[in-house]
């Protein structure tokens, strides 16, 4: 969605940890930028929804949480945006998305209005990109992908869906990074390898190498550690070894 919005749609947020922190101020910066730019807000943050019940009725950061996560099938109005996950458990969205089951057309994009998402990228529904973030030409982002402040992801860079992209990680040219993959903070990936679905790189990895679909890989040079834990396996066996899909809708730097 590019342009001016003439009015605020309502947007819930899945989550309420720090992931799901990190974008509600994301949505309120890109809310203060369309302000500076005499633009209506095009969000108005309804709040969080969080399984934990200790949560509910209580407020994380000023943004009220509502109550669990299946209130999304009541507050039909909202878009929403899915924010949970960590390296202990990066299958987690997956599985979450798969609960709620919701319609694609439900499920907002936020990006950050310091990050830099060139006209040739593509991003999915679902998806956020914090501070900072670039894709400088051609890149293609699946849908519900997690990129952290001060990534950057070069020409030609493929994520697949689910993905997790850590600060500080930095893509070569020609990179395919599979669905649910996890790249962990600081990690750099050398042009045209691949990182297999629901794998994990540690973080400072050094990426030489293509990383097999479900295993664990650290080091600089990155070597396999292990394989993967239960929750990414699970994800690997139902989606018959699949390396991500990219979507074919194209969207600038804005807020969808």
């Amino acid at each position: 969605m590019n342009g001016p919005w003439d009015q605020a749609d309502d947007l819930l947020i899945v989550g309420a940890g720090g992931f799901a922190r990190e974008t509600a101020q994301a949505v309120r910066d890109a809310c203060a930028a369309d302000a500076a730019h005499g633009r209506a807000p095009r969000w108005r943050l309804a709040g969080h929804l969080d399984d934990d019940p200790a949560l509910h009725g209580r407020e994380v950061d000023g943004v009220p949480v509502l109550g669990g996560c299946d209130l999304v099938h009541e507050l039909t109005a909202a878009r929403v945006v899915v924010c949970v996950g960590s390296p202990r458990d990066y299958a987690v969205r997956a599985r979450l998305v798969r609960r709620l089951g919701l319609p694609t057309s439900r499920y907002a994009t936020v990006v950050h209005p310091t990050a830099v998402v060139s006209g040739t990228s593509v991003l999915g529904g679902g998806s956020v990109l914090l501070a900072h973030c670039v894709l400088t030409a051609a890149v293609r982002v699946g849908s519900h992908v997690a990129v952290m402040p001060q990534v950057v992801l070069t020409h030609d860079d493929r994520v697949g869906d689910f993905a997790t992209l850590a600060s500080g990680v930095r893509l070569g040219g020609g990179v395919r990074l599979g669905r649910g993959a996890y790249v962990g903070a600081g990690s750099l990936v050398r042009e045209y390898r691949e990182v297999g679905a629901w794998s994990l790189t540690g973080m400072g990895s050094t990426v030489l190498a293509d990383v097999p679909p479900g295993e664990v890989w650290a080091g600089s040079p990155a070597r396999r550690l292990r394989a993967a834990d239960g929750p990414a396996l699970d994800e690997l066996r139902a989606d018959g070894n699949e390396t991500g899909r990219w979507p074919e809708t194209r969207m600038g730097s804005t807020v969808g």
